[in-house]
């Protein structure tokens, strides 16, 4: 057998190098590249091995380990899990910098490739500058903080040990029911290690997307619920983009007749003027689609985990009667609360249903007396982001003047605060696959990082990020990177003072304006947004109200680098139309007559809490 004599850092790179995936249509590389903050823990060994392959396996600097791993994670939505990147630290803080990190990787079922140096194997040195020790283990290392939220975890302590690890996190990685982060700690002296690794191990290998196709058992049951069903309804989740069936879900919901509510994730799998879309759903969803789920006695849920903000807190799906039917490639996610399962990929499982139901329409009246109530909320939307005068513009109020100025293929990028549920409500995406938001893990700081990961996936597009003045604080160092590599973003800043949505929910629970606007925390510093991008390197502008704003953004899409416009807004104003119940714990007990009163409504909405039907 042939063999190449390679330090272990070599051959990982040259291995993931070498990946390939079939993405729209073509063969490419599976790796997009490698984001990289050198230290003693990986300058090197991967560091020299990354150097090497720089033509084929491009290696991108950042300027925060999470922000960077936050990049990588939203290049590989962008690319619908098809591609994806890795991301190298030292030991020590910069490997746990990237626990948050994977942490969103996991809650959000997407790939990354994180490859945290580690303390040494032989022990000879120990302990190393920024080694973890345990006293009661001498296994531990701080790299085990990225366990429990990797979907698979290894050290390599010998330089053959990559041989059977690194296909293994690969399988990971592009398993639609499996992915999520791999980690592979990578010791320090074993990084340089040499071994005799077999030729053909770098042979290059293409990965194809695994379509699960139903059971004839449970697909029977589903197609079975749904002729019965008087009131169905679709919610469609993540799956439907990562699955590609967006197309499959415009023509199965068309033919039968079934309207589509959107998820968190699932928003823009189908137009806003689809006449079957209702639009978001849950917490933070639209009238037309929370009437709807209330009312539907079955449920046919695509590609949802079926978090709280979806479901209501498990109080929206009120007909005592209705069924779900969880189509999910993941078992865990299809058998939630008693669902019946149809356990398959979004887009195989859509066909096979499709056929299963023949020409079966749901009751044409069932639409009928929906129409009339997406058409209201149309209205809705267009009153409360219509441009206003105010000084202090409400959120929904820029969303409309993003709205109005963007091209109808850009991408809107959001992830935490108080915008996200705005955007869910009032965010009209023109064509499919366009919205852009993290929000199962609603991470704040990932808006800006996630933007770049989404420009360097799609190039093409104009990519426009939304971001509170807290999220910008958190995390915008990221803002040099974009400038540094030419990846233009439009970014949109909203100053409201602090923590607007928090003081929101804060007082909505009966508490006291309480250490979230800064106005609140004392003396508020006078934080000159415009300047701090501006010594970034990127274009900025402050304005004043809608106006201002509409003409600072085009100024903005017509530039040749990131931009980042900036706009005090009313941190006390939130959408009122549509929405629903959160279950939030509200104090049993409290001298503020406040959240006495809040307890009560909370026990109040809590019965209506369907668990397990």
């Amino acid at each position: 057998m042939a063999t190449i004599r390679l330090t272990m850092a070599q051959a990982l790179v040259r291995y993931v190098a070498a990946q390939q995936t079939e993405c729209d249509g073509q063969t490419v590389p599976l790796f997009g590249g490698v984001w990289a903050i050198f230290g003693h823990g990986n300058v090197a060994g991967i560091g020299e091995a990354l150097a090497a392959h720089r033509a084929d396996l491009p290696t991108y600097r950042a300027h925060n380990e999470q922000a960077m791993a936050l990049a990588a994670i939203g290049y590989a939505k962008a690319m619908r899990r098809r591609r994806m990147m890795a991301c190298t630290t030292s030991i020590g803080p910069g490997a746990t910098n990237m626990v948050t990190a994977a942490a969103l990787a996991h809650v959000d079922r997407l790939p990354v490739l994180l490859l945290p140096g580690d303390v040494f194997a032989s022990r000879r040195p120990d302990p190393v500058l920024q080694q973890v020790e345990s006293f009661g283990d001498g296994t531990i290392s701080a790299n085990d903080c990225f366990r429990p939220v990797s979907r698979y975890f290894d050290r390599i302590t010998r330089p053959e040990q990559i041989i059977t690890a690194l296909p293994r996190a690969v399988s990971v990685l592009t398993d639609p029911a499996e992915c999520g982060p791999a980690t592979l700690a990578l010791c320090q002296d074993v990084q340089a290690e040499a071994f005799d690794y077999p030729e053909q191990f770098f042979t290059p290998r293409t990965w194809h997307v695994r379509r699960v196709r139903p059971d004839e058992a449970e697909l029977a049951s589903a197609a079975r619920v749904l002729r019965a069903a008087r009131s169905p309804l679709i919610i469609a989740g993540g799956g439907v983009h990562y699955s590609n069936a967006t197309e499959s879900l415009d023509r199965f919901a068309t033919k039968h007749g079934i309207p589509v509510a959107e998820t968190q994730a699932g928003k823009s799998a189908l137009p806003y003027d689809h006449a079957l879309n209702l639009g978001a759903i849950g917490v933070t969803g639209s009238s037309a689609a929370n009437e709807a789920a209330q009312s539907a006695d079955v449920i046919l849920a695509v590609g949802t985990r079926l978090q709280d903000f979806t479901t209501g807190s498990w109080t929206l799906f009120r007909d005592p009667t209705r069924q779900l039917i969880g189509l999910n490639v993941q078992t865990f996610d299809a058998t939630k609360h008693h669902m019946l399962p149809l356990l398959a990929d979004a887009r195989a499982g859509l066909a096979t249903l499709d056929a299963a139901l023949g020409d079966h329409r749901a009751p044409a009246v069932w639409m009928q007396r929906l129409a009339g109530a997406r058409e209201r909320w149309l209205q809705d939307v267009a009153a409360v982001t219509a441009p206003g005068n105010a000084e202090l513009p409400s959120d929904a109020q820029v969303i409309g003047a993003v709205q109005r100025v963007a091209p109808a293929d850009a991408i809107v990028v959001c992830a935490a605060g108080g915008l996200p549920g705005e955007l869910h409500k009032l965010w009209q995406a023109q064509r499919v696959g366009t919205y852009h938001l993290e929000y199962g893990y609603s991470c704040m700081g990932y808006e800006i990082a996630g933007g770049l990961g989404v420009k360097l996936a799609r190039p093409d597009r104009e990519v426009i990020v939304l971001v509170g003045d807290g999220s910008y604080l958190m995390m915008n160092s990221e803002i040099a990177t974009s400038v540094m590599l030419g990846a233009k973003l439009t970014i949109v800043v909203l100053d409201n003072g602090g923590y607007g949505c928090i003081d929101r929910l804060q007082r909505a629970t009966g508490g006291e304006a309480f250490n979230n606007l800064l106005a609140d925390c004392g003396a508020p510093p006078a934080i000159d947004f415009r300047a701090h991008a501006a010594s970034l390197g990127a274009q900025a502008e402050q304005v004043v109200g809608i106006a201002e704003l509409e003409s600072a953004l085009r100024r903005a899409l017509a530039a040749d680098r990131t931009s980042v416009v900036v706009l005090r807004t009313d941190p006390r104003i939130a959408t009122a139309a549509g929405g629903h119940w959160w279950d939030v714990g509200v104090p049993e007990v409290s001298q503020r007559s406040e959240v006495n009163a809040a307890r009560a409504d909370y026990e109040t909405q809590r019965t209506a809490q369907r668990l397990g039907t």
